[in-house]
């Protein structure tokens, strides 16, 4: 496993690319695959007009018509804007780049967040493609950036550019927590929120929780084939990128990769567990996968 950076053009310098490519995931917004997303979102009030006979006295506004001297009734419509907000995790364990089994420098795989911040950038550029106000929250072992959701071009660059940011030094830990309580927070309205981490936290089901009962929440998780099961190369050095705890892991060793392989298992149940019980798209992308496609699949299953 290695630390080295990745020599891939920046996210803004990726942009006309990307928003070809987020060409079809705007569509996919506005062609009825968020069509449930869009109902419930409440009605806005919109102005008033003089009333006619026949219309509920329970919309009369009283204020109005004591100013005017004749009755004027509210005019509602219904909230029609989608509102996205992204969190994204940038903590040290979604920074580690492993070698494909074939091994050699040419086989480093992507990390788990370049794929992260293509996956947010596509989803960025796809919201102002729609006019859809667009928020977003970095964090690692503390809330590096975040901001309400906005309109327009200018927010658009604002993420891609934070997204784009190479940190210095790596902060251990990760308040996944913290970052979903922070967005709560943040948000006046109904949205539909992307959080991409590998989940490598703890203490984040509650807040995960409360922010999936007033929005609708997708949730990414990053994994590297690494996670799932380890090459047999003998004993190898190992550090924890999350608590900087040094170990030796003896990968030939059977008995070893059983408990390595269980311990993924159990936590990615739980993970799943979690999202199902409390209403949360649960969606896996491995390091080989393309942000494009995944993110075209999840349009499809809220269609469904």
């Amino acid at each position: 496993m290695s630390y080295l950076s990745e020599s891939t053009d920046s996210l803004v310098k990726k942009a006309s690319y990307l928003r070809i490519a987020a060409a079809d995931l705007a569509e996919g917004m506005k062609s009825g695959n968020f069509r449930s997303l869009y109902r419930g979102q409440g009605i806005e009030f919109s102005g008033v007009r003089d009333y006619i006979r026949g219309d509920d006295i329970r919309s009369i506004d009283w204020n109005v018509t004591a100013r005017m001297g004749h009755p004027y009734v509210k005019v509602f419509e219904e909230e029609r804007e989608l509102q996205i907000f992204i969190v994204v995790d940038t903590s040290a364990s979604m920074h580690v780049q492993t070698w494909s089994r074939d091994g050699g420098l040419k086989d480093l795989r992507r990390t788990k967040y370049s794929l992260a911040a293509e996956t947010a950038a596509l989803i960025t550029i796809a919201a102002e493609m729609n006019s859809c106000p667009l928020g977003a929250a970095l964090f690692d072992g503390q809330i590096h950036f975040s901001c309400k959701p906005q309109l327009g071009r200018e927010q658009t660059m604002l993420v891609l550019t934070h997204l784009d940011k190479k940190p210095e030094v790596l902060t251990q830990g990760s308040l996944l927590g913290n970052a979903l309580t922070g967005s709560g927070q943040l948000l006046r309205k109904r949205s539909l929120i992307f959080v991409i981490s590998d989940f490598r936290s703890s203490d984040y089901e509650k807040p995960l929780i409360s922010l999936a009962q007033k929005n609708d929440v997708i949730a990414i998780r990053m994994e590297d084939a690494f996670d799932i099961e380890l090459p047999s190369v003998g004993t190898i050095p190992f550090i924890d990128a999350e608590s900087g705890v040094k170990m030796r892991l003896p990968t030939n060793s059977e008995k070893f990769k059983k408990e390595w392989k269980d311990f993924y298992n159990q936590n990615e149940s739980h993970w799943q567990n979690l999202c199902v019980k409390h209403g949360i798209m649960s969606v896996i992308m491995r390091t080989g996968d393309s942000p494009l496609q995944v993110l075209t699949s999840i349009f499809g299953r809220k269609a469904k």
